[in-house]
């Protein structure tokens, strides 16, 4: 199955999109509420970006329970393959690594992984546990608020991107991205080449995709339903 993406940035709506945001306007383009978290967040923890051994040492917690926490049951990740994960992406050269650290216990308690280009960032992966984000500290609103200020304002990219329509739904972070910070829709079409039998079996089973129950078909049922445009 290869999928692919045209017509970026689409003045037409349709059910696949990017997540972007491409200007940063500081604590004003926030909501009062919003200004009072970002600064809670930021009094309480300290943002940064470090190195790929600081990920190493401290970052597997934060995985592991944010991964056991997901509403929709997502695959484990071991210890091996999280190591393979930072290497490689230290070999890369262009991903930067973030920490959030409770400012009184010198914890860490969030993280992101970014892939910077020449004129955007992708925010790849944000993680951060679970207690951390029902305990009204919001770290993660401080890490969006530093990471948006470093990549739009400092070092002047076009736009960050959060990623396309989430197909698995397992996260909230994208409407979350939208409403408090933001981040709008980058409308596209999304075509889909299958293998013949795939084709087949993708075409049986769409009319029931609300009732597939196995999470893996339900992603690729969703997808199709986004080239649909029945999202």
């Amino acid at each position: 199955m290869l999928r692919n993406v045209y017509n970026w940035a689409s003045m037409y709506k349709t059910s696949f999109w990017f997540v972007i945001k491409d200007s940063f306007g500081g604590m004003e383009e926030l909501s009062s509420k919003m200004r009072n978290q970002v600064r809670k967040s930021l009094k309480t923890y300290d943002v940064c970006r470090v190195s790929a051994s600081e990920i190493l040492r401290v970052g597997f917690p934060i995985f592991q329970t944010a991964l056991e926490n997901y509403k929709v049951k997502a695959a484990q990740i071991n210890m091996e393959t999280f190591e393979t994960r930072i290497r490689q992406s230290e070999k890369a050269g262009n991903v930067d690594f973030w920490c959030v650290y409770e400012k009184e216990t010198h914890k860490a308690v969030a993280l992101a992984i970014n892939t910077l280009y020449e004129d955007c960032c992708d925010y790849n992966t944000m993680k951060a546990v679970p207690a951390y984000l029902r305990n009204s500290t919001y770290p993660y609103y401080g890490l969006i608020y530093e990471m948006n200020r470093y990549y739009l304002q400092e070092l002047g990219v076009k736009y960050v991107n959060d990623g396309a329509h989430s197909i698995t739904e397992h996260s909230n972070i994208q409407p979350f991205l939208i409403d408090k910070f933001h981040f709008r829709k980058a409308y596209c079409q999304l075509q889909i080449v299958y293998q013949w039998w795939m084709k087949i079996a993708v075409n049986i089973l769409f009319p029931f995709r609300k009732q597939i129950p196995v999470q893996a078909v339900k992603a690729i049922l969703n997808m199709e339903a986004m080239r649909r445009n029945k999202y």
